[in-house]
């Protein structure tokens, strides 16, 4: 995975589009809508523009077009009328589409329409909660199965990205709630903070200071503000980082940091299962998701 993939597999494209195998090679053989190439060895192989078709078709297929009918149609129209859907409808399971498409094909035009088509029916929080998460979700999905690269990964993260720091932005004048301070931050090493940017652009949203400090902040760094007399509550996500062989280290060393102190730290993320055994100080709280913690604030 360390150069820009060309090459699909049948299973990478049961895995994107989510249609099975069985239904793709029918689509082949009876309607000649793909055309992969084979190994020296007979094995299929599709390339980047078949995996666009596929999803292209898809979303068709998803909107009532039979697949005998789209088997009519030229690439160039399959293309169209499928960018004709994904501009002029805001179903969440197109946008999905969409946004793979986009993903797929470094395609930040696309990425754009569909965002802005989304917004003539939903809020930017219905947005991230309806379409966001569960394509974030597929992408996790995608990259324990081989299948994404990490090109395609900061691409679309990049872009999701920039429409949060644009919705938190406008809030930013919006201070109400002036007694506690968020300051947020990731692990060492940790680059994964769409779920942090978001939790920020909530907080914001509910009027508080927050202090977004992002990716691989070492954690000595939080003696500045532990030592500055505010009240404050700090906040990370936990995605990659610490490994499993480090997070038990990583906790003890937060719960030195936090004895004795009127300040709360809260951790959320993927690996927080790995430490909910330890016997943690009460201002200490963890939780499995960034979702469970919206629920509490």
């Amino acid at each position: 995975m360390n150069s820009i993939k060309q090459n699909f597999t049948i299973k990478d494209l049961e895995n994107i589009s989510g249609i099975k195998a069985h239904t793709i090679r029918i689509w082949e053989k009876r309607y000649n809508l793909l055309q992969p190439k084979r190994t020296g060895t007979n094995i299929r192989y599709y390339s980047p523009e078949n995996l666009t078709k596929l999803l292209n078709i898809v979303l068709l297929n998803n909107n009532n077009f039979k697949i005998s009918k789209i088997a009519l149609m030229s690439d160039d129209e399959i293309l169209m009328k499928s960018r004709e859907l994904a501009f002029s409808n805001a179903i969440d399971d197109e946008a999905l589409n969409s946004l793979k498409i986009s993903m797929y094909q470094f395609d930040k035009i696309l990425f754009n329409n569909t965002y802005n088509t989304l917004l003539h029916k939903k809020t930017f929080r219905e947005i991230f909660k309806d379409v966001f998460i569960p394509f974030l979700e597929q992408m996790g999905f995608l990259w324990h199965t081989d299948t994404l690269l990490p090109a395609h990964e900061h691409f679309i993260s990049n872009l999701i990205s920039q429409k949060i720091l644009a919705n938190t932005e406008k809030l930013q004048y919006n201070i109400t709630n002036i007694n506690k301070t968020f300051v947020l931050f990731l692990p060492e090493n940790e680059i994964h903070e769409l779920g942090l940017l978001y939790l920020n652009y909530e907080l914001v949203l509910r009027g508080f200071h927050t202090i977004y400090l992002g990716q691989s902040l070492p954690l000595y760094n939080l003696n500045y503000f532990l030592e500055s007399g505010q009240e404050i509550c700090f906040i990370t996500s936990l995605t990659i980082q610490p490994y499993d062989d480090k997070i038990e280290e990583y906790f003890k060393e937060i719960d030195d940091l936090m004895h004795g102190t009127n300040n709360k730290f809260i951790a959320t993320g993927r690996k927080i299962e790995k430490i909910k055994h330890l016997n943690l100080n009460t201002n200490i709280q963890l939780f499995d998701s960034i979702g469970d913690l919206l629920k509490v604030l």
